[in-house]
């Protein structure tokens, strides 16, 4: 070979050996770690990272071609939460997606570098976990459930599909819904224009549950508010039964609850949610940083009501609350 043509050759190979060196580093698997606090037997929490999944898809990520997702599901268990947090983030993920503020907490105890998507959280300011909604500032953003009106909701739809109620009691665990003083303070402030008296009914396990709903069922007039938290959402079939043995109304924050049986609620929408997150996770797989990228609001609320348990409990529906209905389950 002639040393001219071996001097092109090698000049050609010198250009081209870059341009594939960033290729590869281009088309790299990335990581992407969920935590998500309900159980992997839950239909409905399924259903939502499908959700989430369908989004990513769409944005260009396969599972297994161009990204690998590591997924665990604590089934509403503090300890399990903490324990698999440990998990995926000795996995040195590229993102954490995490659904319910136990998750996102329980991240934050073993990282403060790896950047976290959220879904499912109640005022990640007020819990600290973002300094604004506007400018996160650390390396947390995403999607939050809470509306503050929202616990003054839950009165005014349970007293209208249940006037005679006096009573309610408030269903959540402190482990799990550290912010539980969030709702109450909205759930209080509307309970008197309503003359429903409202109180805390703290429980941490499925006896202490059927101890609370079981006193709340000794005096007439009874209804029960279920809290936005993992723990009642998880053990919600315990919920359900207790109060349609009991007779008792009672109102849920997100449709599932009503799907399995229960009478009413009134929530976000959780699969157009974890649709969304999606697009933030790809963001930040794209280069973006969450502290530039503003906690989103919820925006798309459902009211859904159980016709045939109303039928069991004796309820009739009002016209106003049947049309205001997004869905009616009969």
């Amino acid at each position: 070979m002639k040393r001219r043509q071996f001097i092109t050759l090698l000049g050609g190979a010198a250009v081209a050996w870059p341009l594939a060196v960033r290729a590869q580093q281009a088309e790299r698997m990335r990581r992407v770690a969920v935590l998500d606090s309900f159980a992997a037997s839950d239909s409905e929490a399924q259903s939502w990272f499908k959700a989430f999944m369908q989004g990513f898809a769409v944005l260009g990520w396969t599972d297994g071609r161009n990204v690998r997702i590591d997924v665990r599901w604590a089934g509403g268990e503090v300890n399990q939460i903490q324990t698999f947090a440990k998990e995926l983030v000795d996995l040195h993920p590229d993102v954490v997606f995490a659904v319910t503020t136990p998750s996102v907490i329980a991240i934050l105890r073993e990282t403060r570098t790896i950047p976290i998507v959220f879904a499912l959280v109640t005022d990640p300011v007020a819990q600290g976990l973002v300094e604004t909604l506007t400018r996160p500032g650390r390396g947390v953003t995403g999607f939050t459930i809470f509306e503050p009106a929202i616990g003054g909701k839950w009165v005014q739809v349970l007293k209208e599909i249940a006037p005679e109620i006096a009573r309610a009691a408030v269903i959540f665990n402190p482990d799990t819904a550290p912010y539980y003083r969030l709702y109450m303070s909205s759930i209080e402030a509307a309970a008197p224009s309503f003359a429903v008296k409202t109180f805390e009914a703290p429980v941490r396990s499925r006896v202490e549950i059927e101890a609370a709903i079981s006193k709340l069922a000794r005096e007439p007039a009874g209804a029960v508010i279920s809290m936005s938290d993992t723990f009642p959402a998880v053990h919600r079939d315990l919920i359900i039964a207790l109060a349609a043995h009991y007779r008792l109304p009672a109102v849920y924050p997100f449709r599932f609850s009503v799907m399995d049986g229960g009478l009413i609620s009134y929530g976000v929408d959780l699969s157009d949610m974890h649709r969304q997150a999606a697009s933030y996770v790809d963001r930040i797989l794209k280069g973006e940083k969450p502290a530039d990228m503003p906690v989103q609001l919820p925006t798309k609320f459902e009211l859904v009501i159980n016709l045939k348990t109303a039928k069991a409990l004796g309820l009739e529906i009002p016209s106003p609350l049947f049309a205001r209905a997004d869905e009616v389950i009969e």
